[in-house]
């Protein structure tokens, strides 16, 4: 792994992210049928960023959160329960109608019952995250980062946040902060903005020392071909995954990283979990095997998280992508949608295949 990271950094990683709730029924039911919840404070940056958290490295998020409410004192709270530093702009609420912090509701599924995820993002506070309202020159200059992770979630929200985050990684690269980018399409953000955004993307992904996403990211944010998506027999197309990931660094060679998730689902409670990563010329191909799930939601995040924190301590690129793989797997055995390692063991016995008890 050739990634070379400042020194005297105050941050191991920054992650820009719009903070909401999750909503899950108790004991796998639907939502529909379900009296009883469990309510999360969630988001997929912060889910990437908790695997570093956990582990001890010094974690910050940017946010903002709505003033004087309960749920934006639950979020801090549960950042402060995870090791994260956050800051941001407390926005009024402006009324009963005004803003608020977007719900994720969600029905984890089970046996051959799949997900389902309901978002509710009407009126969202991240969707006015702006460069005005942070220091750039005191986070990146004085305070120092090593790796800032994007995603296109929060790239996508609004066009407030695309130039936020467009904005964010022209400072880093500025201060030589490396800068992680997880392309995560969404169809629905990206309605009507198609141009404006793939713009956007593109030159994100031109700064990026890291890239990720799957065959649908890589073809409908950056226009690169890929292997259909879908599909039982994920290992199959191993071939295709490699020829999609050649044809991103031919066209973004100033990354040093390329990485995509492979899932195979048998069922809800079982999955076939792989990857594949380009590190410099290197290929790293962790065949499809099975993980028993829990809730699969955030195991992508978990493979991201397990990869930065891997690029972070300084290891070869196979061993970053097994603690990837690893971490993903760890993520899905979680209520939550995103791991809590207990320590780096927990996640290699994992990888390991070793699940018995430890006394």
């Amino acid at each position: 792994m050739n990634i070379q990271l400042k020194d005297n950094c105050r941050y191991a990683l920054l992650v820009p992210t719009s903070m909401g709730l999750r909503i899950t029924p108790a004991e796998g039911q639907p939502v529909h049928s379900s009296d009883s919840f469990k309510l999360q404070a969630t988001s997929a940056e912060t889910n990437v960023a908790s695997v570093a958290s956990y582990l001890g490295l010094p974690v910050k998020v940017l946010t903002t959160f709505v003033k004087g409410s309960p749920f934006a004192h639950f979020i801090k709270s549960n950042l402060r329960s995870r090791g994260m530093d956050f800051e941001g702009p407390e926005v009024e609420q402006g009324g009963p109608w005004g803003y608020r912090h977007q719900i994720n509701i969600a029905d984890s599924g089970y046996g051959s019952r799949g997900p389902r995820v309901w978002n509710d993002r009407a009126g969202e506070v991240g969707r006015t995250l702006n460069v005005k309202d942070f220091d750039l020159d005191r986070i990146f200059g004085q305070e120092g980062v090593q790796i800032i992770h994007l995603s296109g979630l929060i790239g996508a929200l609004s066009p407030e946040t695309s130039q936020f985050c467009l904005e964010l990684a022209r400072a880093a690269k500025k201060y030589g902060t490396r800068i992680s980018f997880d392309l995560n399409y969404r169809a629905s953000f990206w309605k009507g903005r198609e141009q404006e955004l793939r713009d956007i993307f593109s030159e994100i992904a031109s700064y990026s020392d890291i890239l990720i996403g799957n065959e649908e990211d890589f073809q409908l944010c950056l226009g690169i071909e890929g292997p259909e998506a879908g599909g039982k027999d994920i290992a199959a197309k191993i071939d295709g995954f490699k020829e999609m990931i050649t044809r991103v660094k031919a066209q973004y060679p100033a990354a040093q990283v390329y990485a995509t998730t492979l899932r195979q689902v048998n069922n809800t409670n079982s999955h076939n979990w792989g990857a594949i990563m380009l590190d410099g010329d290197d290929w790293q191909v962790i065949m499809p095997r099975e993980i028993h799930v829990l809730d699969r939601i955030g195991g992508g995040d978990g493979f991201v998280g397990g990869l930065l924190y891997g690029i972070l301590k300084g290891w070869d690129g196979e061993k970053c992508a097994q603690f990837g793989w690893a971490s993903g797997a760890l993520a899905t055995t979680f209520l939550t949608d995103y791991g809590q390692p207990a320590d780096e063991e927990q996640i290699w016995s994992i990888w390991q295949g070793n699940a018995r008890v430890k006394r």
